[in-house]
């Protein structure tokens, strides 16, 4: 089975952004918060270029990786998204999943 390419029933709302300049120009510190529907699908994305991470406030996510890697994130975990990490999420629940996302990224 091949993963999702496209993200469906994700709201992505952006909270706050820094701009990194000058130490580090073009890029931004952005945090999200992100709520997966029932069924929602986050598609298949590389972190090379934006490092981040993502904590569970309510629900489970099921995170997927390339390789076979899957594992079930609940309340209280975080998820550390490194330049080495390409995968994808999906919510397997009846409930949502909300998480807060931090990422550095070139806007």
């Amino acid at each position: 089975m091949s993963p999702p390419q496209d993200t469906k029933g994700v709201d992505a709302k952006v909270v706050s952004t820094v701009d990194l300049a000058p130490d580090l120009p073009g890029h931004q510190l952005r945090l999200r918060r992100l709520t997966f529907e029932p069924g929602a699908v986050a598609g298949v994305h590389s972190h090379k270029d934006r490092p981040a991470f993502a904590y569970i406030l309510e629900g489970t996510l099921t995170e997927m990786r390339e390789g076979g890697f899957q594992k079930q994130h609940n309340p209280g975990d975080v998820i550390t998204e490194s330049r080495d990490v390409t995968h994808w999420a999906e919510n397997k629940s009846s409930g949502k999943v909300v998480i807060v996302g931090i990422d550095v990224f070139k806007p």
